[in-house]
């Protein structure tokens, strides 16, 4: 029964990441207009940071619920093979059917939004970029876990940050997804080359 609430917990976690991602963009670029002024970065990070604060929160509340398969199975892959097996067969499929829900859902109710970040270089160079910005993600996050902070604010600081600056380092060649979830499902209605937020792990 917990291993149910737990899958259960994920989908609902990645429904809700993609819709609050999608949600700060609509509110900066849509609502307020700010356009590619240095007043819209600001408040994106800002909220960018404040909604990474409340996911971890929640992840904390559901005992482990999480939004980014790559945490769950680099934990996975330091357990036993029924826990493997359980976050390979059962967690990830459930993050990712979450975060395809939650776009349908926002496409339906918002058709203005646009498409997901664009690739400006080579695939090779892409994949590449990618693959580093996700082991640092994976690292940050497995080395906050061994080293396990008291302090629950700094510990989702220190993650928060390292993830909003590899982001910004790979936004102009990949868009920093670093979240295998979002790659398909990923929206946003921020102008062309903008260095936005599409995806914060």
């Amino acid at each position: 029964m917990a291993r149910f609430g737990l899958v259960l917990w994920d989908s609902i976690l990645s429904f809700m990441w993609v819709w609050a991602s999608a949600l700060v963009k609509l509110f900066v670029y849509g609502y307020l207009e700010l356009g590619h002024r240095p007043e819209a970065e600001i408040l994106k990070i800002s909220l960018g940071v404040l909604y990474m604060f409340f996911f971890a929160w929640l992840g904390e509340v559901t005992r482990g619920g999480s939004y980014n398969p790559l945490t769950v199975l680099s934990y996975a892959f330091s357990g036993n093979l029924d826990r493997f097996l359980f976050t390979a067969l059962g967690r990830i499929p459930a993050q990712v059917i979450g975060s395809i829900v939650g776009v349908r859902l926002i496409k339906a109710i918002f058709p203005e939004i646009g498409q997901g970040p664009r690739l400006s270089v080579d695939i090779h160079r892409g994949a590449l970029t990618e693959g580093l910005l996700t082991f640092m993600v994976v690292m940050v996050s497995m080395g906050l876990k061994k080293k396990d902070p008291k302090s629950f604010f700094m510990k989702t600081w220190i993650s928060s940050i390292a993830k909003i600056t590899l982001h910004i380092l790979g936004s102009d060649l990949t868009g920093g997804i670093m979240n295998p979830a979002s790659i398909g499902p990923e929206i946003f209605l921020a102008p062309e080359n903008s260095n936005s937020i599409h995806s914060i792990c």
